[in-house]
């Protein structure tokens, strides 16, 4: 393989909502895309490979990236979308939600990245993009085990910026605003314009929005972007 190849990145979550999006969104840019969920992505396009996983099984994330190896033999980008949310006081929460959420989000993110990683050292070239959520800053009321999951990833994140520099891979992430998604939709309109309301730019995030981000953190320029949490719509007025 050499440069004059298209790059080739990995989506999490690829399925639906954002991170189909973001996976077409590659595809449109020339990467060859390969996506996975739980179940069957259930779309296809040219350029998109479709290899079902969950994120918090060791032996299927492993599979994942054979599959990248034997079809490719480089990865540049990551995408690690793939992600749980649920809304519970903390004296609610029931032990099964607080594993589901810590893992898929926080297990799955740590998984996938390092298998990722392992696979860009090779070429010493790569860009990680983790998911979190404007949630962390403002330390949301009723999701206390979702903001523990991705206050996690940042610092995860962070930590392997660190260790991985060296081999020419940055590890950023995004912290969106709520984008309608199947992850929102749930949330009544009163309680989701409350919390608008309480950002500096008072609407919802878009999945351009989101992609703005990454488009910034996969440019060849971005060398000396790494470890980063850049969070949308602004600091929140908490």
């Amino acid at each position: 393989m050499n440069d004059s190849e298209p790059a080739v990145a990995v989506v999490t979550g690829a399925r639906k909502g954002l991170g189909r999006f973001l996976a077409e969104h590659l595809l449109a840019r020339g990467y060859r895309v390969v996506g996975c969920s739980r179940k069957p992505c259930g779309w296809e396009a040219d350029g998109f490979v479709d290899h079902p996983t969950d994120v918090t099984d060791e032996a299927q994330v492993r599979s994942l990236f054979r599959e990248v190896t034997t079809r490719f033999g480089r990865l540049d980008v990551l995408l690690n979308n793939a992600g749980a949310a649920s809304m519970n006081h903390s004296l609610l929460t029931p032990v099964d939600t607080f594993t589901r959420l810590m893992g898929t989000n926080l297990l799955g993110t740590w998984l996938v990245s390092r298998e990722a990683a392992k696979l860009m050292q090779k070429r010493k070239f790569g860009r990680i993009v983790n998911f979190s959520s404007i949630a962390v800053p403002m330390r949301l009321a009723g999701q206390a085990a979702y903001v523990a999951s991705k206050a996690a990833v940042e610092n995860l994140s962070q930590v392997m910026a660190r260790e991985v520099a060296e081999y020419g891979i940055t590890v950023n992430v995004v912290g969106a605003t709520p984008i309608a998604t199947d992850m929102t939709r749930g949330v009544p309109q009163d309680k989701m314009d409350k919390l608008i309301d309480q950002f500096p730019i008072k609407r919802m995030g878009t999945v351009e929005d989101v992609a703005n981000v990454v488009d910034f953190f996969l440019r060849p320029e971005s060398t000396a972007i790494t470890g980063q949490v850049i969070v949308l719509g602004g600091v929140p007025n908490t």
